[in-house]
This record gives structure tokens, C-alpha cells and sequence, in this order.
């Protein structure tokens, strides 16, 4: 049988299987999350150290109708996923431990635990500065849980682990008064060897299923109009050929995992070219401006956060990709996770989101 046929046979199979599509009985018991805003639910706003924060309105008014310290308008890639298996939401890892230290939560729940720190990126100099928690203490905080016997080691062999980061790296990487000596290609050599070290450790702790996405067109953020040779007429090239060898490299990892990594499998989300899609087809998925923030001010909305003093709304937050200087609205978020969920090999590889959740051996 062709590979096409194969893959037409396992796409009906998944669409009969009720398993695939029952929300209500997961094969998945739960979702551990670690990266940047993508996944972040609320982690910063419990860190009083922390000065990147989304814990204000307008943030969180389109779904929870109050900020949560999510940095969109409403659920992040990391619900839609949760709720696309049928888990309830994760909560942030800093306000389960809080609950926990001060007796209101006796212990940590079933369905996983959000790790993930808006600004954090894979090098520990990344925002060190604003106090955000990086991947390395991120998965510190995970081992210590591992350690402790709080986490069943059988429901994280079961359970999804989703890992995003870099977009602050490589943003950063541009900033005017960014102090590193190395080149481009060196710099993303610098951040793949913590990408490597990453999936190592959660490999050691337990992970067995992993969702591993690349990098967006981190140049296309309304932000860069904040930098001073970036260009806000079109996207800031250099940024995004940087994104690209990383997201070229970072597959090539993904690929690895199961013949390094025995009894592991992993997926590569790419959504760098299914961000590109909304970019060169807004109207096909429903967008009216794809380069403005629809909260912030200034040129492009990227010159001052949404919520802070003198910023502007927009009234259809859900025709705009961008909802402030650097990050999707939930609609955007929407899109992006369903075709991570069940999206062709253009969106997602080998398979999506559903075929990992599922009881199907791979």
C-alpha cells in the first residue's frame, strides 16, 4: 500500500474512532506546558518578582472576562489543547504551590500543571532582567515535584508535554543594547544545545509523548517597531530568517527523539507556516488586519503595551492576528491550535495532536 493510501487509511480510522472524538474519556490524563506566552497561563502574575505581566484589563476580556495573566484577550494554545482532549484547564504551576504552602489545595491536581513564563526564553540571560522564570528553572520546578513523589510517575508516562520557547531569544537577540558577541548562526547553535538539554531532562523525568513547536514569524510582531533598524512596512527579514534556522534545526531534533529516546514519540507543530497562512490569506480566515496590534499604541500598536496609560482598543479584537505588541489574539490562538490538533503534515508532522491523544500505537 502507497504511503498516501496509508495515510488516508489512518485519517478514516481516526475520524471513526471514538476514542479520537469522546471529550469526555481522554486517553490523556493530563498536559504539562513549559515555554513562553504561548503556553504561559498565569505563572508571571505569581511571581511578584516578575515585571512582565499581563495581569490587567483589557487582557482576559474577550473569555474569562478579567485578566488572568494570560497574555491575549482570552485561552491560550495550551487550553484549546486541553480542551480539544477534554481536560479541564492546567493551572500555573507558582498558584498551585502557593495554594498548597498556604492549605487551601491539598495537592496537585490530575489534569497537569502549566510551567510555561511569558518573556522566558531558552537562554537563561533571555529578560533575565524583568524577572521571568526560564525553561531550566521551569523544568527545575517539575524534577522537584518528580522527586517529591507529588506526580505519579505512570500519569506522566501518559500524559502530553508541550514545549515552546525561543521567540524572546531571537527578539532579543535585536534589541539595541543587546550585549552578545555571538553571530546569528551561533546564537541559535547557543539555543538548540538548551533545546537538546531540555528534551533530555523531561525525557529522564518521565515524558513519553511530546508536542514540540517551532517558532512563529517572530519578525511580524508589532513590537519591532521598537527597534530602531527594523523596518514596519513589512516584516523585519533578518529576525525571521534567524526563526527559520532554528525551526529548520529544531525539527531535525523532533525528528530524532524516538531512536534516541526509546519508548518516546514526538510531533512538530509548525507554526511558523501556519502563522504565514493567516498572514497571506487574511480574508480566507476571516482577519481584516494582520500587522496591527488591536490593543497597544503607537506605530503598529507596538510602541506601548496594551493597558498601560494611553493605550487604544480595537472594537473587533477577533478580525485582528495580533492582539498587542507581541502576542495572537484568541482567536489567532484558536486557528493555531486546531490545526496543531488536526491538521495535515503542512501544519503538524508525522501526525497531529489528535492521532498523539488517542490510544493508537504508534
Amino acid at each position: 500500500m502507497s504511503s498516501s493510501s496509508m495515510d488516508l487509511l489512518f485519517t478514516l480510522l481516526l475520524l471513526a474512532s471514538p476514542v479520537a472524538l469522546a471529550k469526555s474519556s481522554p486517553s490523556l490524563p493530563a498536559i504539562f506546558a513549559f515555554g513562553d506566552s504561548i503556553f504561559d497561563a498565569g505563572n508571571n502574575h505569581f511571581n511578584k518578582n516578575c515585571t512582565a505581566q499581563a495581569d490587567f484589563p483589557p487582557y482576559g476580556s474577550s473569555f474569562f472576562h478579567q485578566p488572568t495573566g494570560r497574555f491575549t484577550n482570552g485561552r491560550i494554545v495550551a487550553d484549546f489543547i486541553s480542551q480539544f482532549i477534554g481536560l479541564p484547564l492546567q493551572k500555573p504551576f507558582l498558584e498551585l504551590q502557593m495554594r498548597i504552602f498556604k492549605g487551601t489545595l491539598k495537592r496537585f491536581p490530575s489534569n497537569g500543571i502549566n510551567f510555561a513564563s511569558a518573556g522566558s526564553g531558552f537562554l537563561l540571560d533571555t529578560n533575565k532582567d524583568m524577572g521571568v522564570t526560564p525553561i531550566q528553572t521551569q523544568l527545575q520546578q517539575f524534577q522537584t515535584l518528580v522527586e517529591k513523589d507529588q506526580i505519579e510517575k505512570s500519569v506522566i508516562q501518559a500524559s502530553l508535554f508541550l514545549l515552546e520557547s525561543g521567540s524572546n531569544d531571537i527578539f532579543n537577540y535585536f534589541l539595541p543594547f543587546q550585549t552578545t558577541s555571538l553571530s546569528p548562526d551561533d546564537y541559535v547553535d547557543a539555543m538548540l544545545t538548551q533545546v537538546n538539554k531540555t528534551i533530555d531532562q523531561i525525557y529522564k523525568l518521565g515524558a513519553r509523548r511530546m508536542a514540540i513547536f517551532s517558532l512563529g514569524p517572530v519578525g511580524c510582531v508589532p513590537a519591532r517597531a521598537l527597534l530602531p533598524n527594523a523596518p514596519t512596512n513589512k516584516c523585519f527579514g533578518k529576525m525571521n530568517v534567524m526563526a527559520k534556522k532554528y525551526n529548520k534545526r529544531l525539527e531535525e531534533i523532533v525528528n530524532t527523539i524516538p531512536t534516541k529516546y526509546p519508548g518516546a514519540i514526538a510531533v512538530f507543530g509548525a507554526v511558523y507556516g501556519i502563522t504565514h497562512r493567516f498572514q497571506t490569506y487574511p480574508a480566507r480566515y476571516g482577519f481584516s488586519d494582520v500587522s496591527n496590534a488591536c490593543c497597544g499604541g503607537g506605530t503598529l500598536g507596538g510602541l506601548k503595551q496594551c493597558g498601560k496609560e494611553g493605550y487604544k482598543i480595537c472594537n473587533n479584537p477577533n478580525e485582528f492576528m495580533f492582539w498587542d505588541f507581541y502576542h495572537p489574539t484568541e482567536r489567532t490562538y484558536h486557528l493555531m491550535s486546531k490545526a496543531l490538533w488536526n491538521g495535515n503534515k503542512n501544519k503538524i508532522r508525522p501526525f497531529n495532536l489528535m492521532a498523539l491523544a488517542t490510544n493508537y500505537t504508534f
